[in-house]
């Protein structure tokens, strides 16, 4: 038996509402579900979809009270007085979203063999809350006292999967924050997690920074000068990988089984694309971490939330993906 916990993120967006949706039988009759924020964002959505409460509230972080299937919540002591607002911004849904990662943070420190999927935070909110990073990525990082170059922000769907070497910085940034070691490490994990997923005969594709991949220089020199050599050393640590190849065509290659998985220098650059073909049936995958942790491939949604429109696809993926990489022995 596995035991994830799920943060569902912003609670006044959808990450209750899809845990409503999601088909959760099927998970729970050999897992543990631990569900970490306020009871009242989900108590909302019973109401709104005339549902019985489905979860057992714990009142304490024990382990050895999550030693059978099921689906469990625990509230955080701050969030005791937390008033929901559905489909609203408001910045008390960064707080709960803040409080509820640190605590599964926490939780995971102490306690091995436990997987995490969280549901999708507003990165404003959370920032005016006070806690001071730009994603999930970069918030669990520091929480197990990593740089940020030793992570990898992964999105896996069913027929394209893309790696990112940075991941929200302002776009002007960019170029000085693709570096070697940041290529070269993206491009380890990434290779392991492709073995992993059974993947690895496959080789990765890298995305040059510049139009047409520079072009030998004439567009751009950040490819000669440190993407290159990035390729040129993973390769003598026996990782197949290719590139780098201009971004225009080099999604088209993947999706047709050509690679395993492609290394995109920025944000939008990778994940435009898989989200033209891929949205909704994706997981993100914070590779590099001492615990597996996957989450959903979409935003907090409040303009959907009660409208009946919101799709669990993405979130049953992230669940079925902590699954798949959850250690064998379990609880």
């Amino acid at each position: 038996m596995s035991l994830v916990l799920y943060t569902p993120g912003d609670p006044n967006g959808l990450g209750p509402e899809l845990l409503m949706l999601a088909d959760l039988d099927r998970f729970v009759r050999d897992h543990a579900l631990l569900v970490i924020g306020p009871e009242k964002a989900l108590e909302h959505h019973c109401r709104q979809m005339d549902a019985q409460k489905f979860w057992k509230r714990i009142d304490s972080l024990d382990r050895d009270r999550l030693d059978k299937p099921g689906i469990y919540l625990f509230e955080p002591e701050g969030l005791k007085d937390f008033e929901p607002a559905p489909g609203k911004e408001d910045v008390q849904g960064g707080f709960a979203a803040g409080v509820s990662l640190s605590t599964a943070c926490e939780f995971l420190k102490y306690n091995q063999n436990v997987v995490l999927t969280t549901g999708p935070l507003n990165k404003n909110l959370l920032q005016e809350a006070g806690f001071d990073f730009p994603g999930h990525t970069e918030f669990l990082a520091h929480q197990f006292g990593m740089a940020q170059d030793q992570v990898c922000m992964h999105l896996c769907g069913d027929r394209l999967r893309v790696s990112l070497v940075t991941t929200h910085p302002p776009l002007h940034l960019v170029p000085e924050l693709v570096t070697q070691k940041k290529i070269l490490r993206c491009l380890r994990l990434t290779h392991a997690f492709m073995v992993r997923l059974g993947e690895g005969h496959k080789p990765l594709a890298v995305c040059g920074l510049n139009p047409h991949a520079g072009e030998g220089g004439k567009t751009g020199t950040e490819e000669t000068e440190t993407v290159i050599p990035a390729i040129e050393q993973a390769r003598s640590e026996k990782i197949n990988v290719q590139g780098p190849f201009p971004a225009d065509t080099v999604f088209y290659r993947a999706w047709n089984n050509e690679f395993s998985a492609v290394l995109a220098m920025y944000h939008d650059q990778g994940l435009a694309p898989l989200k033209l073909v891929e949205f909704g049936r994706c997981a993100n995958v914070t590779l590099g971490l001492p615990v597996v942790r996957t989450s959903v491939d979409h935003g907090t949604g409040f303009e959907l939330v009660g409208t009946g429109r919101a799709s669990p696809r993405s979130l049953e993926k992230a669940l079925d993906l902590a699954l798949r990489l959850a250690p064998e022995d379990g609880v």
